[in-house]
């Protein structure tokens, strides 16, 4: 076992509500933070200071992310908007009204093409939409240049895959999918989770992603085939997973659902994030520290700390000890 970091993890506390989602722009030098409050948090990560806040939600905001040069930012709210913000300024540049709440959106690999999910609710489909930012008419009259609709299962968690080809996207039936980019054709289907998947993502060159499931597994796919590589097994609910950039290294987060945890300490409600290793599938490290369950994890770019936002509302930014990358290189 590999101890946890003993330097004092950076705490932020910028939310008053359980964080959805956290992510870092491509250089890891910001990292932006949502949660079921309306605020939309962008922080400095090498020291947790605050840069701004982007303003404009009436709800909350259950994604966020940044293009590949950090010039902007979007974010998916439960008030039926997807928001398209300035990064430096926090200026909001486009809004795009939706009939339900938008669970998951991104940018394709050049930041010219968005795509979010709305949920299936009010008696409105489960829809994937498709933007060009190059064409401003198509946010102006809400007309996406392609719009899919899944009726089966609602989408719970989408990346977009290598070169901006295809989206994958996760259901709450623990289906996987590959929908075309170009045409929206559905390219392939899967279902190796037994349970609703929380959250894809994809590792640094995009050959492959993890998945975190209710089913309490995570599990490594490939981007291209879909085809099974791994599993990961915890004894609680899985609501996060990310791969390491520098080693064969996955930091799972998860705990027991939210309406169960006031009934448990935090000792036995298993708050901890947990390390596995990529080939052995074994675990080896664990760091305790949220009041609840962690609801998002995320690897910095350079691989030497990582960041995870949790029910309690805080996210806790954890440098690596030496030792961590020691330990590696005997390995």
């Amino acid at each position: 076992m590999v101890s946890p970091p003993s330097q004092k993890p950076i705490l932020l506390q910028g939310h008053e509500r359980s964080i959805t989602q956290i992510k870092y722009n491509r250089e890891g030098d910001l990292l932006f933070t949502v949660a079921k409050d309306p605020i939309v948090n962008v922080w400095y990560s090498v020291n947790g200071e605050r840069l701004g806040t982007y303003n404009g939600h009436t709800g909350a905001v259950w994604c966020v992310d940044a293009d590949w040069d950090t010039r902007h930012v979007l974010t998916g709210s439960a008030d039926n908007s997807c928001r398209l913000w300035d990064c430096e300024t926090g200026k909001q540049l486009a809004l795009v009204k939706t009939s339900s709440a938008v669970r998951t959106c991104g940018f394709d690999f050049g930041g010219n093409i968005i795509m979010f999910s709305t949920d299936k609710q009010m008696g409105y489909q489960c829809f994937v939409s498709f933007f060009d930012l190059r064409d401003p008419s198509q946010i102006e009259n809400n007309e996406p240049y392609m719009k899919i609709p899944c009726s089966d299962s609602k989408i719970t968690s989408a990346v977009w895959g290598p070169l901006g080809e295809f989206i994958i996207a996760g259901h709450e039936s623990g289906e996987l999918n590959q929908f075309s980019a170009k045409s929206g054709e559905q390219l392939s289907n899967i279902k190796e989770h037994t349970k609703q998947i929380n959250d894809i993502q994809t590792s640094r060159d995009m050959t492959m992603f993890i998945t975190a499931s209710k089913d309490n597994t995570a599990k490594l796919f490939d981007c291209t085939t879909l085809e099974h590589l791994k599993t990961f097994r915890t004894e609680r609910p899985v609501n996060s997973a990310a791969l390491s950039p520098i080693f064969d290294h996955v930091v799972l987060g998860g705990g027991q659902e939210a309406m169960d945890v006031t009934t448990t300490s935090t000792r036995i409600g298993k708050f901890e994030a947990r390390f596995f290793h990529l080939a052995f599938e074994e675990e080896f490290g664990r760091v305790k520290g949220h009041f609840g369950p962690i609801n998002s994890v995320a690897f910095h770019p350079d691989g030497k700390s990582y960041s995870s936002g949790g029910e309690d509302g805080y996210v806790r930014i954890h440098y690596f000890d030496p030792q961590y990358f020691e330990f590696e290189f005997e390995a």
